[in-house]
């Protein structure tokens, strides 16, 4: 076993645990990390950009400041649910290319904040060169469960979610 790949690996996960928001998808847990969380609103009127990805369900008016709305479970290849009580948008600082813009994503509910520590941590499972999994912090081992902690900038990134912003704020 190469010692060099399991140092960096051991210096990765050390840099990974720390508190993480935790939410579902159906029946899957995901976990962001909770420096990235502005704040946590209810549904909302989403207004539809023509010509974007079904994913993307559009942009809402937060105190005047637009913000584009991504459907995690499309984004992932799940199938829509149905809004509910429990349905959010959860409001996030995202990253890309130097520059910070925020973007909502919709979850079916959020869990809780947990603590995430080092031992607790595991790299993302390699699933072969045709699955990418580059998005993937690392897994979560919980008691009874397993969470996928997310890197939402490269999750969300590829979208040009900046330029739906941008687009809309001008057309306004």
């Amino acid at each position: 076993m190469d010692t060099t790949n399991t140092q960096t690996l051991a210096a990765d996960i050390s840099e990974i645990a720390g508190k993480y928001l935790t939410f579902a998808l159906g029946k899957e847990e995901y976990g962001l990390e909770i420096l990235k969380v502005r704040e946590i609103i209810g549904i909302m009127d989403i207004a539809r950009v023509p010509q974007t990805p079904e994913y993307v369900k559009g942009v809402i008016n937060l105190r005047g400041q637009v913000i584009p709305v991504i459907d995690l479970r499309l984004k992932f290849g799940m199938e829509e649910a149905e809004v509910t009580d429990q349905t959010c948008i959860v409001v996030l600082e995202i990253t890309n290319q130097n520059q910070s813009f925020q973007t909502g994503i919709i979850v079916d509910r959020v869990s809780e904040v947990l603590d995430i520590s080092e031992d607790q941590l595991e790299p993302a499972p390699n699933f072969g060169s045709s699955i990418d999994t580059n998005f993937i912090l690392a897994m979560a081992k919980m008691e009874d469960s397993v969470k996928i902690l997310l890197d939402i900038d490269k999750v969300l990134c590829s979208d040009n979610l900046a330029d739906i912003a941008e687009a809309e704020t001008v057309s306004e």
